[in-house]
C-alpha cells in the first residue's frame, strides 16, 4: 500500500488542515500519516486560536513516521512561524523525502491569518525551492510574488515568477477568478497548461486547498504522472465540493468521501 505523509496544523471542526488531508488519502486507498505544526480552534465561520507545537516536536513527528512506516509522497500545509519553516525544510533536504506537495498557506477562507509575514518569505527561500509541486491560490500567488492577479495572462506571469524559486511544478489556482470556468494555470518551466472545472456557486469551500494539495500528493505517491496527478486531483476537488454535505454557518466543508463507496 502507498504511503503519504501530511505535516501541516489541524482543524478541529474536520474540514481542512490535517484532518482533510487524512481524509483525502483515505479515499485516494493510500495510507496517511501526520505530523501536526500547530493546534487550531477553527470553524466554518472563523479561526479562534492557534497553538504552534514546539519544533523538536514537530521533526519528531515526522521522524516517527519516516523512520518506521516510510513515506512515498509528501504534503506540507500551515507552518505558521519561521522557526518550523526552516527545521522542516532542512530534515526534507537532509533525508530527501519525496514528491513533496508545498500548499502555501497563509489565511484561512474566513481571512484570518494563519502565516507570519516573516514566515512568508522563509517559506519561498527555504521550502518552496524543496517542492515537486506548489499550489498557491490568487491571494497566495500574489503574496509571494508581490503582483496583482486578475487574469490568467497575469496568472501565467505569476507562475513563471514563482518556478523560478526552483520548485518543481507550479498550480496556480483559479478558483478566485470570476467567470464560468475556474481554471487552474500549471506550469512546469516549459509549458503552460490551463486546467478548467466548471465554477460551483457555493459557500462550502472550507478546506478545499488542503484537500486539492492533498489529492496531488496521493496522486504522486500511487506513481501517477505529475500532470495526471495534478488532474484527478482536480477533478476530485470539483466532485468534492458539488457534493457538500452543507455543514456549518460559514464557509462549509466539502465531501471528502465524494466517490467513495460501501457496503456497510
Amino acid at each position: 500500500m502507498k504511503r503519504a505523509l501530511t505535516i501541516a496544523g489541524s482543524d478541529c471542526s474536520g474540514g481542512a488542515g490535517i484532518q482533510a488531508d487524512l481524509k483525502t488519502f483515505a479515499a485516494f486507498k493510500v495510507f496517511g500519516m501526520s505530523a501536526i505544526t500547530a493546534i487550531v480552534a477553527e470553524n466554518t465561520v472563523g479561526v479562534q486560536a492557534v497553538y504552534d507545537l514546539p519544533v523538536d516536536i514537530v521533526i519528531e513527528q515526522i521522524k516517527s513516521c519516516v523512520d518506521d512506516i516510510g513515506t512515498d509522497a509528501v504534503k506540507i500545509g500551515m507552518l505558521s512561524n519561521p522557526e518550523i519553516v526552516i527545521a522542516v525544510s532542512d530534515y526534507i533536504r537532509e533525508i530527501k523525502l519525496p514528491n513533496v506537495v508545498v500548499d502555501p498557506v497563509m489565511v484561512a477562507k474566513s481571512g484570518d491569518p494563519l502565516l507570519t509575514e516573516q514566515a512568508r518569505e522563509t517559506v519561498k527561500k527555504h521550502l518552496l525551492p524543496l517542492a515537486t509541486v506548489i499550489t498557491p491560490n490568487k491571494f497566495e500567488a500574489e503574496v509571494l510574488t508581490g503582483m496583482k492577479l486578475n487574469s490568467l495572462l497575469d496568472f501565467k506571469e505569476a507562475a513563471g515568477q514563482l518556478k523560478e524559486t526552483g520548485c518543481g511544478w507550479v498550480v496556480v489556482k483559479g478558483g478566485h477568478l470570476t467567470g464560468d470556468n475556474a481554471i487552474d494555470v500549471i506550469f512546469d518551466g516549459d509549458n503552460f497548461t490551463e486546467l478548467p472545472a466548471r465554477f460551483i456557486d457555493t459557500r462550502h469551500t472550507h478546506g478545499t486547498g488542503c484537500t486539492f494539495s492533498s489529492a496531488i500528493a496521493a496522486g504522486l505517491a500511487k506513481e501517477y504522472e505529475t500532470i495526471d496527478a495534478i488532474s484527478k486531483a482536480k477533478e476530485y476537488i470539483t466532485e468534492a465540493i458539488r457534493e457538500n454535505p452543507g455543514l456549518g454557518h460559514g464557509h462549509g466543508p466539502t465531501n471528502h468521501l465524494t466517490g467513495v463507496r460501501s457496503n456497510w
